[in-house]
């Protein structure tokens, strides 16, 4: 559910993994998982 909404933000606002795993202070492969 969470990684749903994740994805559909990630596409509504262009957003790359690496990104999102930088803006919440993560790394893209924990992001991945």
């Amino acid at each position: 559910m969470l990684k749903d909404n994740l994805i559909m933000l990630r596409n509504i606002h262009g957003y790359s993994q690496e990104e999102i795993a930088e803006k919440i202070g993560i790394s893209r492969q924990a992001y991945g998982k």
